[in-house]
């Protein structure tokens, strides 16, 4: 435990832990941050092409989906407000 801080179950496949990569939410047994999965599915990469080939089969496609679920609830749940970026205004 460091500062303090627990170990966080925040899924069946992702968990916060202050011990790995400093308590960024990473797939169990890993160290690849769930960010990095969220940025390839956003990039538009294939959640197969993801698990299987940028991955190497580390991460399951069930551990992607609790991941986009989990960050479509937490885009939910926070209050949105207008940013702008560059010349466009959009919701952040």
């Amino acid at each position: 435990m460091k500062n303090g801080r627990k170990r966080i179950e925040l899924g069946r496949y992702i968990v916060a832990d202050p011990e790995i990569c400093h308590g960024k939410p990473t797939f169990k047994g890993t160290r690849i941050m769930v960010w990095q999965v969220l940025d390839d599915v956003a990039e538009g990469r294939s959640w197969d092409f993801i698990c299987n080939k940028r991955w190497g089969g580390r991460i399951p496609l069930a551990a992607v989906a609790e991941a986009v679920r989990l960050a479509r609830e937490a885009w939910l749940e926070r209050p949105h407000q207008p940013v702008r970026t560059g010349s466009e205004l959009v919701v952040a």
